[in-house]
């Protein structure tokens, strides 16, 4: 038995692909667990095997357009690791399931192997329901993210309309407040 695959079954049969999500490369995705605050996997078991391979299948790709890919289904919400991507690539490759493409320079392109396809339709409804579940984190983070810049706009307003309400606002502390306010946009727009 290849060393890979004695070390995923090692890991309880979750092979690679769990342990990572969140902001950036590695740390986990953070799910609120109903309510517990619980961390939880992005991907158990073979899930990222499956996503990798979709991916793959959709054109070839070498594992930093994988890492990308992955990112922006979900919005930025998560990336997965080089150390958790290559591994999993190695394990598709020894399966026959991808195989080593025409390379982009150093970079090794991946291609799916006619075995890759019959894994990847006997797979079907789990592709696509994994493809739907990293859609969906970066629609929650993306409504997350809206609802936050609304919020702190709402709290501008509504101090913004308190201090202007007050009779006593002298002309110096109004030309303060605009430039305050000024300031900010510049900063925003700067970012």
């Amino acid at each position: 038995m290849h060393r890979m695959m004695r070390e995923a079954m090692r890991h309880g049969g979750r092979g690679f692909g769990h342990g990572f999500g969140g902001r950036g490369f590695g740390g986990r995705f953070r799910d609120d667990d109903e309510g517990r605050g619980r961390r939880r996997r992005m991907f158990d078991g073979g899930e990222l095997r499956l996503v990798l391979l979709k991916l793959i299948a959709d054109e070839p790709r070498h594992g930093y357009d994988l890492i990308r890919q992955i990112e922006e289904l979900t919005g930025g919400a998560y990336a997965p690791s080089p150390g958790v991507i290559y591994p999993t690539l190695t394990l598709l490759d020894d399966m026959e399931l991808v195989e080593a493409a025409d390379s982009d320079g150093a970079k090794k392109l991946f291609a799916i192997t006619e075995a890759g396809r019959i894994e990847l339709d006997a797979n079907r409804d789990a592709v696509d329901a994994l493809i739907a579940r990293l859609t969906e984190v970066g629609e929650e983070r993306q409504r997350t993210e809206s609802a936050s810049v609304r919020r702190a706009m709402g709290n501008l307003k509504a101090v913004l309309m308190n201090r202007l309400g007050d009779r006593d606002l002298g002309e110096a502390t109004l030309h303060d407040i605009v430039a305050l306010i000024d300031e900010a946009a510049q900063k925003i727009e700067r970012l």
